[in-house]
C-alpha cells in the first residue's frame, strides 16, 4: 500500500507539470473505485485551472477555483504522467488531459483508491477531519506521542500506524523506526517512557525523510509520478 513517502514522491513528480495548467478533458473509463467517481467530474473540471497541488496524509489534493479534487491511491494505485498518444493500459481508469498535452493518468489494479470532488471547507471532510499531524511537521514530537499513548494499551506498532495519531507511517516504516529505536513492536504504547518517545519521534522523521529522498519503497506495485519504481530499502 502506498504510504506517505510514496505519496510525497508522487506529489513531487506531478506537481511541476500540473501547476497553473488548464484541464482540457477528463476521461473516466471505470468509475467504480472504492467510492464511485462523480458522474459530473468531466464537466466540473473542464477548462478549470489547477491552482495548487498538495498532500494531507496519503491524500493528494488538487486545488481549483471552485473546489478540490482529492485522490487516494488505495492499495496499489498510482498517478503518472503520460504523453499524448500513450497506449492505455488495462487498469488505467482515469485520464486528466492538460493544456500542455500531458496526461495525468490514474492506474489502480485493485480499485481500492478514490477520486472525489470536494466543495466547501476541505479539511472538514470526513476523510480528512480526524487525521493526526504530519510526521515531518511541527506538531509531531515526543510530547504528542506520549500524551496520545497514555490511555492506549495497544501495541506500539499499531499505535504508530494509527492515522489519528500520526499520518502516513505504514508497516515498513513503523518496523524500521521501532527497530532503530530499540523498541519491540508488541510493547504496549502506554508502557513507553517520554524519553523513548523522544528517540522514536526523531527516528520516524529520519526514516520517512530518507524514504522520500530515495523515492519510496520497493513495493511491487508502487511507481512514482515519473513512472519509475520506488527504491527505499
Amino acid at each position: 500500500m502506498p504510504e506517505l513517502p510514496e505519496v510525497e514522491t508522487t506529489l513531487r513528480g506531478i506537481r511541476p507539470h500540473l501547476l497553473k495548467q488548464k484541464i482540457q478533458k477528463v476521461v473516466v473509463r471505470r468509475p467504480t473505485l472504492r467510492w464511485p467517481i462523480p458522474e459530473d467530474l468531466p464537466n466540473l473540471l473542464l477548462k478549470a485551472r489547477v491552482e495548487d497541488v498538495s498532500r494531507r496524509g496519503k491524500y493528494l489534493l488538487l486545488k481549483f477555483p471552485h473546489g478540490h479534487l482529492m485522490i487516494h491511491l488505495g492499495m496499489s494505485g498510482s498517478l503518472s504522467l503520460a504523453a499524448e498518444g500513450t497506449a492505455v493500459g488495462k487498469h488505467d481508469h482515469v485520464d486528466i488531459v492538460l493544456e500542455s498535452g500531458w496526461i495525468l493518468r490514474y492506474n489502480d489494479p485493485r480499485r481500492f483508491g478514490c477520486i472525489l470532488w470536494i466543495e466547501g471547507e476541505l479539511f472538514e471532510h470526513p476523510l480528512l477531519a480526524s487525521l493526526g499531524p504530519e510526521p515531518l511537521g511541527p506538531l509531531f514530537d515526543n510530547e504528542h506521542l506520549y500524551q496520545c499513548s497514555r490511555r492506549k494499551s495497544l501495541p506500539i506498532k499499531s499505535f504508530l500506524m494509527d492515522s489519528k495519531v500520526v499520518v502516513g507511517v505504514g508497516n515498513i516504516y513503523a518496523n524500521e523506526a521501532l527497530f532503530r529505536s530499540g523498541i519491540h513492536p508488541l510493547r504496549k504504547a502506554n508502557r513507553i517512557s517520554k524519553k523513548r518517545y523522544a528517540r522514536l519521534s526523531v527516528v520516524v522523521r529520519e526514516v520517512l525523510a530518507a524514504a522520500i529522498e530515495q523515492g519510496g519503497t520497493t513495493l511491487r506495485d508502487f511507481v512514482g509520478g515519473d513512472g519509475k519504481p520506488g527504491y527505499f530499502k
